[in-house]
């Protein structure tokens, strides 16, 4: 009873592409890439200026 069958994802497929048009998803799916790239590279960012940080604490402790 709470499975989909085939047919509810048929339906649930014809209805998007009905709302969304063909020509839309493609685009909101580069969008969506686009945010991931851009929050991996901030949270890569993020790891490199602690580390930085880290590394500038344990300089001034040595002195």
């Amino acid at each position: 009873m709470g499975a989909f069958s085939i047919w509810h994802w048929i339906i649930v497929l014809i209805i998007v592409l009905l709302l969304f048009g063909k020509g839309k998803i493609p685009t909101l799916m580069a969008d969506m890439a686009k945010g991931i790239k851009s929050f991996k590279k901030n949270m890569s960012d993020e790891e490199n200026a602690s580390t930085s940080d880290s590394d500038k604490d344990s300089s001034n402790k040595d002195q």
